[in-house]
């Protein structure tokens, strides 16, 4: 099982979970972040430090967010690997609080 990055990433992109991710199975696109779930560990670490919520265990997912476990694992093996902490996207604070922004996800 893995962890899921969730709908709440989307045009926020907050980076703080990747700092704390032991191997490395964080992927950046242009205004979203997708977890490997091959590569993900379980561990948990990342959940906690995302201040949006975005990230969950694949087995406590809402229902509504089910369709991010296609996502995060298409993603995933298109995006670069990001390994280090970077600054979050420049409107992160409108977005955050918006829920349903699947629409704007951009490959």
């Amino acid at each position: 099982m893995a962890f899921i990055v969730t709908d709440s990433c989307i045009e926020c992109k907050h980076t703080d979970c990747v700092e704390v991710c032991p191997v490395d199975c964080f992927y950046e696109g242009p205004n979203f972040l997708a977890i490997n779930p091959d590569e993900c560990i379980d561990c948990g670490l990342c959940e906690p430090e995302c201040p949006v919520d975005a990230i969950y265990a694949e087995d406590e997912l809402p229902p509504d967010q089910i369709p991010f476990i296609e996502l995060n694992e298409k993603y995933s093996k298109l995006w670069p690997n990001i390994t280090q902490q970077k600054e979050a996207l420049p409107e992160s604070e409108k977005y955050k609080t918006i829920r349903n922004k699947i629409d704007l996800l951009r490959d």
